[in-house]
């Protein structure tokens, strides 16, 4: 039997989603609670390896369990186990073919900058603080250049060992969602590591000015990293939605 659930999860005091020996994830601590459910060993491989500090509104996980089990007490016990920051919020069963990482065909990232001058208390793990104003329409210009099919190259943490670094943006998109918060919406079948976060650097760059739609469209096809800024800070990266 294999179950699939979604989950979201505050990312702040995780190493990301992937278990790293030594270090705190989302996935050793859902297999933890799956192991005290079933007194073994359970893998559970997620959607997105979200990095450490990036949070989840709509994680997709699945598990292949050892044995029968209805769907919504396995809920409702991961849920009793796991921490405050990591909730389950839906659980089904599933074709044992299902992936969630290969057979997905759209991820839905945001993020999230809190635009004031004073930070706040309550949202410093949850938003990246700029205090410069923002330009909207400097940043949607600037959005507007990702859209389509690219080699994102420049955008990439170094090391990576993707194939091929070519991806499709379906949409690239900031709105403002009230008087201080701006929040960009990107959708795509894949990313790269690090990519909507440096993205989302050069394009704030833009916003204060610094830069222009027509220098990201350089960056993007130098195909250099060096050429771009340090990533935005995890804490204002959501994984919002994984369509199948």
């Amino acid at each position: 039997m294999q179950i699939r659930l979604k989950l979201e999860y505050d990312g702040t005091n995780y190493a990301g989603w992937q278990f790293q020996s030594g270090q705190d994830s989302i996935q050793a601590r859902l297999e933890g609670a799956l192991e005290r459910i079933f007194n073994q060993h359970v893998t559970a491989r997620g959607a997105g390896r979200t990095d450490a500090g990036v949070h989840a509104r709509g994680q997709i996980a699945a598990a292949r369990l050892p044995r029968p089990f209805d769907a919504a007490e396995l809920k409702r016990a991961l849920n009793a186990m796991l921490p405050e920051d990591i909730v389950v919020l839906e659980a089904g069963e599933v074709g044992d073919d299902f992936d969630p990482r290969h057979d997905a065909r759209l991820r839905i990232y945001e993020y999230r900058v809190l635009n004031q001058p004073p930070p706040s208390a309550f949202e410093r793990h949850l938003a990246w603080h700029v205090r410069e104003p923002l330009d909207l329409d400097l940043l949607n210009a600037a959005a507007k250049v990702f859209a389509g099919e690219h080699d994102f190259a420049a955008f990439r943490s170094l090391g990576s060992a993707e194939k091929t670094t070519v991806r499709r943006v379906d949409l690239s998109l900031w709105r403002r969602e009230d008087g201080r918060h701006l929040v960009y919406r990107v959708e795509a079948t894949a990313f790269l590591r690090h990519m909507v976060r440096t993205m989302v650097a050069a394009m704030v760059d833009a916003g204060r000015g610094r830069g222009n739609a027509d220098a990201i469209a350089a960056l993007l096809v130098s195909r250099d990293r060096a050429l771009a800024p340090a990533p935005a800070p995890a804490a204002g990266l959501y994984l919002v939605e994984v369509r199948y």
